[in-house]
């Protein structure tokens, strides 16, 4: 069996693969350049993009600052993109941090007690955040004000801090996980959609004219076929794709070099890598389609179980290629038909009679 690619701590988004969803340092460097810088440049989330632009419109007519903002959806999106948005259309700075980085309630007092008005905080992944410091940011939130506790025991003591009035965004690739109270306090929430080829299409014209790349119409949708709906995959695969026409083509981007260079990256026509074909040959050969445990499924790939849940199996769920049973995953008819294999006639091995029909 060939040698597996190593996984970082945090592999839910895939970060090391060419159509993972979270982004490396490449990615950000590349993303600081392509970033559109107001709502006019910024394709796709029709809806979402609407309801902020009157938000916002709202906010400077008023001569105050914005409702609170909370995005939600997968990474790679533009979670990121639409907070610094927000800062340049209100004339406000813009200030970074993450959840997991505030693990006590002093770290977000010392971030709050620093913010001038009208500045807008953005906090990724707020989901991560300890629940000490998510309790003092209810009260900032509502009344811009933080209690800071000096002393221990008996003697401890709270003193009041007011806060000039800015405005929170905060961005979770897992909604659920925010407890009510935190949810509440966001004057409005946006949950982002993924794009379908078309926007991505127009995503990659703009990214392709900002890096200098000669691209054709039908490039662009080669790409954005296999870019699962994510404009951050879609710019990394433009960017893989360059240099293969710049080594091995003439360096346009055009569908036949497209489909060469994802074929070298073995990123096939519906965006599938190496994992994702693993596991589902996996499922056809060895188990004849499932049910399979999620267990028995890793160890057959040769991954551990949580590579397979948290970063195969999201995408191949909904692509429609796996289904999550009660029994184990199972294979649906649009798995066999993808790799281009004819389902068993017979009940699979784990006796689930009927499974393809008749």
């Amino acid at each position: 069996m060939p040698q597996q690619p190593s996984w970082d701590e945090d592999t839910s988004d895939g970060g090391e693969r060419l159509v993972g969803a979270a982004a490396d340092g490449e990615d950000l460097a590349v993303e600081a350049a392509l970033r559109p810088k107001d709502l006019g440049e910024f394709v796709g989330q029709t809806r979402v993009r609407e309801q902020l632009d009157l938000v916002l419109r709202a906010a400077r007519a008023r001569g105050g600052t914005a409702d609170h903002v909370l995005l939600s959806g997968a990474p790679g999106l533009g979670k990121t993109t639409l907070s610094m948005i927000i800062a340049a259309e209100m004339g406000a700075p813009i200030r970074i941090t993450s959840g997991p980085a505030i693990q006590h309630a002093g770290d977000l007092a010392a971030i709050l007690s620093s913010l001038t008005e009208g500045e807008v905080l953005f906090l990724d992944e707020i989901h991560r955040m300890s629940r000490p410091a998510e309790e003092m940011l209810y009260m900032a939130m509502e009344d811009f004000r933080v209690d800071v506790i000096v002393g221990k025991g008996p003697g401890a003591t709270a003193i009041p801090l007011e806060l000039p009035p800015f405005t929170l965004v905060g961005a979770t690739t897992r909604a659920g996980l925010l407890p009510p109270p935190l949810r509440d306090r966001f004057g409005f929430t946006g949950h982002m959609e993924f794009y379908a080829p078309t926007e991505l299409e127009r995503v990659l014209h703009r990214s392709a004219g900002l890096l200098g790349v000669h691209m054709t119409d039908e490039g662009a949708a080669e790409i954005a076929g296999r870019s699962r709906g994510t404009p951050r995959i879609a710019n990394r695969l433009l960017r893989r794709v360059r240099d293969y026409a710049q080594v091995r083509a003439d360096g346009v981007v055009t569908q036949e070099a497209a489909a060469r260079a994802l074929a070298v990256y073995e990123v096939d026509e519906r965006g599938l890598d190496r994992l994702d074909r693993a596991v589902l040959l996996a499922l056809l050969k060895l188990f004849g389609g499932g049910p399979v445990g999620l267990a028995t499924l890793a160890v057959a790939v040769g991954e551990e179980r949580e590579t397979v849940e948290e970063v195969a199996e999201p995408f191949l769920v909904r692509e429609g290629l796996l289904a999550r049973t009660p029994r184990g995953r199972v294979a649906t008819p649009a798995a066999w038909r993808h790799l281009g294999m004819e389902p068993p006639q017979q009940p699979a091995s784990g006796g689930q009679e009927g499974l393809f029909g008749p």
